[in-house]
C-alpha cells in the first residue's frame, strides 16, 4: 500500500488488475475525455507504462482500492507530464463509472497531493484537465486548484485544449 483515506488505499498496479483496467479504459463514457475507449493491447500498454514509472520514479498511476469490499474501483496517482516545453508533476485518475460522483476522486487526489508535498518536496502539482471535462475541473477546485495556463493537445488526430490547474506549497 503506498496511501490510505478514510475510504480508500492505493498501491501498485500489477497484471492482476488488467481485467479491472480494463472495466475502466474500455468504457467509452469513461474515456470521452481521450476520444474512446482502448483496445485490450491499449490497455496492456497502460498497465506497462505505470509499472514503468514505478520503476523510473518510484511513483505513477495506482490502483484506488475500495475499503469496504477490497475492488479496485479506479486509478489514481502522480505522473510526469508534458506540458508545452516542459516537464509537470500532474495528478492524474481515472474510476469506473459506477463510482462517480462519491467523492472517490476528490479523496484520492488529495491523498496525491499530499503525497507529492510531504514526500516527493514538490513545490507545485498540477491536473491537467480538458476543457470540456467539468467533473474533474470540480474535483481541481475543490483541492485548491486554480487555472495557470492553457495549451492544446493533439491527440488521436484530434486537438484538444487543456487548461492546467495548479496549486503550490
Amino acid at each position: 500500500m503506498v496511501l490510505e483515506t478514510e475510504r480508500l488505499y492505493l498501491r501498485e498496479m500489477n497484471q492482476a488488475d488488467f481485467n479491472s483496467l480494463c472495466g475502466i479504459l474500455q468504457d467509452e463514457e469513461t474515456m470521452y475525455a481521450y476520444e474512446g475507449a482502448f483496445s485490450d493491447s491499449e490497455v496492456q500498454e497502460w498497465l506497462d507504462r505505470q509499472i514503468f514509472r514505478y520503476q523510473k520514479w518510484d511513483f505513477g498511476l495506482w490502483a484506488v482500492i475500495l475499503k469496504e469490499t477490497d475492488e479496485m474501483i479506479g486509478q489514481c496517482g502522480l505522473t510526469m507530464q508534458p506540458w508545452k516545453d516542459t516537464e509537470v508533476l500532474e495528478i492524474g485518475y481515472l474510476f469506473n463509472r459506477s463510482y462517480w460522483h462519491k467523492g472517490y476522486a476528490t479523496e484520492a487526489a488529495r491523498a496525491c497531493k499530499k503525497y507529492a508535498f510531504e514526500v516527493l518536496g514538490a513545490n507545485e502539482v498540477c491536473f491537467i484537465i480538458r476543457d470540456t471535462n467539468i467533473a474533474s475541473q470540480n474535483v481541481a477546485i475543490r483541492n485548491g486548484m486554480t487555472v495557470a495556463d492553457r495549451w492544446t493537445k493533439h491527440y488521436r488526430g484530434v486537438e484538444m485544449p487543456h487548461d492546467r490547474y495548479v496549486i503550490r506549497r
